[in-house]
């Protein structure tokens, strides 16, 4: 049984990790423009600084020293390759709201479906209540879609999913942090064949360089690495349901800082995403 403070640490660890990657659309959208990088681009850089900033933060001595810590860390860098491209084909092959609704939406009840036997009431309410809400959120009356673009948002899902419910389960000597670092370049490296047809040329600007240290520093290996820490402490459904702090958090910040106009409804899937939230952290599936 997880203590109350732990409880407490785990759920603010993974409410930060959703708010910070909200940020991160609107940071890639702005290296997209400023540096002319196809998404996968983008998501390949976030990747790379993201791991190579957070090996910065590292202790001497954590590098992974056993067979079992080396498998976790080429597990984690291939879900976040598989994640960041499946996702990113969804976006191409439909819209980035039905990718976005379809990914984050699926990846809680998957989560629900591979860990819990028999789900509370509290967590079947809060799992449906965020399908709901993200529909609402990213609601687009006219948008193609796509069962192409369908398939690899699902298969997003179930990266982030395994994701989850790989890391849910500690390895010895493997720090949250650790995982992060050598997970994202894993990632990265394991990208840079695809990405690299779009092209990978960075233009060495200060503008640039200071958006691609922001994107890889807060969204990625800050976000990660709380949210790897509050997986500690929480139950991998919870984890999975904070994701959806980050599509509330880019529409938020898009209508408050770029001043585009959310519709009536986008506004009630806001409303119904916190409120389903609020319950998963109110009544969370024991640990």
């Amino acid at each position: 049984m997880v203590s109350l403070p732990t409880r407490a640490r785990s759920s603010a660890a993974l409410v930060l990790a959703g708010v910070l990657w909200g940020t991160g659309g609107l940071a890639g959208s702005l290296l997209g423009e400023l540096a002319g990088l196809r998404p996968l681009a983008v998501a390949d850089y976030r990747l790379l600084v993201g791991g190579a900033v957070a090996i910065a933060f590292l202790k001497r001595g954590t590098l992974p020293r056993t067979p079992e810590a080396a498998r976790r860390i080429l597990a984690v860098g291939g879900l976040f390759a598989l994640f960041q491209a499946s996702y990113f084909a969804a976006v191409a092959l439909s819209s980035v709201s039905v990718a976005t609704m379809t990914t984050i939406g699926a990846a809680p009840v998957m989560v629900t479906l591979a860990s819990v036997r028999k789900p509370r009431r509290w967590t079947l309410v809060s799992v449906a209540g965020t399908v709901a809400g993200l529909a609402l959120l990213q609601w687009s009356p006219g948008k193609a879609i796509s069962l192409s673009g369908l398939g690899f948002a699902l298969l997003a899902a179930a990266g982030f999913a395994t994701l989850t419910l790989l890391t849910a389960k500690p390895v010895e000597g493997l720090e949250p942090l650790s995982t992060t670092a050598f997970g994202c370049l894993t990632g990265g490296v394991l990208l840079i064949p695809v990405a690299s047809w779009s092209g990978l040329a960075l233009p060495l600007h200060a503008d640039v360089l200071a958006v691609v240290c922001y994107l890889g520093a807060v969204p990625t290996a800050l976000a990660y690495a709380a949210y790897l820490r509050g997986l500690a402490g929480a139950h991998p459904v919870l984890g999975a349901l904070s994701a959806v702090l980050e599509p509330l958090t880019a529409a938020v910040l898009s209508a408050v800082l770029l001043g585009e106009r959310l519709s009536g409804t986008a506004w009630c899937g806001a409303a119904v995403l916190v409120a389903a939230l609020a319950v998963g952290y109110w009544r969370p599936e024991p640990r």
